[in-house]
């Protein structure tokens, strides 16, 4: 649903526009009685009636006491000065009508601009007083100082609400226009985080599985003449992993578990799988899994992002390490769940890797930290130059109950 600008409900001005009505249909019938009762037979009473039966069409037929604009329309205007007029000769002929002005100082607030609307109340409540002192026959203070203490109060309770009104209007704008730039904020938040996402798992499944093809073409390609089984073997496992990388792809597609969790194991067959695959002539890949049977309870997200962050850690020992051992180390205790990957490679400097994803051959190690962030856990390297790397992936579980 769209956000609209701030607008006072239908339901509140059809309520004012019905009481403004009811006071002006009041005061008119109550001034024709009084005229009645205390003039009966005169001349100007057909003149009267008449009168009143087209203020009270014309109340009737117009816009309405009770709606307001942003600026007075011609119709709007005209209605309003007919209304006067028509009052205003009502008045002369008879000073009892002059109270039903009490109504119009409303419909000219709320209908006209404010110095105009203040004109017209200053005129209508002269002629309210005029009316009172000629129906009282001599000189009452009280007749001169009441009608424009009224006229005072109903502008300022009027000039009051108007305020306040606007001042909803505005803070109501504001609110919506804070909504609407959270939800735009909420939603650069929400593609930011899955376009991460999908780099990581690009980079934990896919990108993995083209660069160990690679490596594999290339070492077939350099024995290709000289040892053809050997050349063979090489073409075969790069098949074999392009089977996986396919698989891998069609379940990322489909936003589905890692196809070796998928196969319904758990997490350590998984573990077992994928040492299976990363072992060959240059690399032994171990596995040690210390659970005391609490693997299977361990949330589908947690091991999932276990599993891409030992695939992320193996493929960085395989292209970067030159190490001839790694050993995948699960261990499962009360409170919390980590994974050690391990090798006896070059190792390296870790305070000179980047610290975030984006450079051409860091985007491993902080995509880690970011799956095991979004879990609550954290990532740990050790290494030194010439001694071998140790990563350790930590992830909270819950206490027991």
């Amino acid at each position: 649903m769209r956000d609209r600008p701030y607008e006072p409900s239908a339901v509140d001005t059809r309520w004012l526009g019905a009481v403004l009505h009811t006071a002006f249909f009041l005061l008119l019938g109550g001034a024709l009685a009084r005229f009645l009762l205390r003039h009966p037979g005169e001349p100007r009473t057909g003149w009267i009636i008449a009168l009143c039966v087209a203020l009270a069409v014309l109340h009737l037929l117009g816009p309405g006491m009770g709606e307001a604009g942003p600026r007075p329309t011609r119709r709007r205007s005209a209605w309003l000065a007919l209304v006067v007029v028509v009052w205003m000769v009502l008045v002369v002929l008879a000073p009892s009508f002059a109270w039903c002005a009490v109504p119009l100082f409303y419909t000219g607030l709320r209908m006209l601009p404010p110095r105009a609307a203040l004109v017209l109340v200053a005129v209508l409540t002269a002629l309210v007083v005029a009316a009172q002192l000629q129906l009282s026959g001599r000189f009452d203070p009280n007749l001169v100082l009441a009608p424009p203490a009224v006229a005072a109060l109903a502008t300022a309770v009027f000039l009051q609400m108007e305020r306040h009104t606007a001042g909803q209007r505005v803070l109501i704008d504001d609110l919506l226009r804070t909504r609407r730039e959270l939800a735009a904020s909420e939603r650069r938040e929400g593609t930011l985080t899955e376009r991460q996402r999908l780099s990581m798992e690009i980079h934990d499944s896919l990108a993995q599985g083209l660069s160990s093809q690679r490596m594999l073409l290339q070492a077939a390609d350099r024995v290709w003449d000289t040892e053809p089984g050997k050349a063979r073997a090489h073409v075969r496992t790069a098949a074999s992993v392009a089977e996986h990388n396919l698989a891998e792809a069609r379940r990322f597609v489909h936003d589905l578990a890692p196809t070796d969790l998928a196969r319904g194991g758990g997490l350590d067959q998984a573990l077992g799988a994928l040492a299976a695959r990363e072992s060959g002539a240059h690399l032994t890949v171990r596995v040690h899994v210390d659970d005391d049977g609490r693997l299977p309870g361990l949330p589908d997200r947690v091991q999932s992002a276990l599993l891409r962050i030992a695939q992320g850690a193996l493929a960085n020992v395989r292209e970067h390490a030159a190490a001839g051992t790694a050993t995948l180390t699960l261990t499962v205790l009360d409170d919390e769940v980590v994974l050690d990957v391990s090798d006896d490679g070059h190792g390296f400097d870790p305070t000179a890797l980047p610290a975030t994803p984006g450079s051409r051959r860091g985007h491993g190690l902080p995509a880690m930290r970011a799956r095991l962030r979004a879990l609550g856990g954290a990532l740990t390297v050790e290494s030194t130059p010439g001694e071998g790397t140790t990563l350790s992936a930590a992830v909270p579980l819950e206490a027991p109950r």
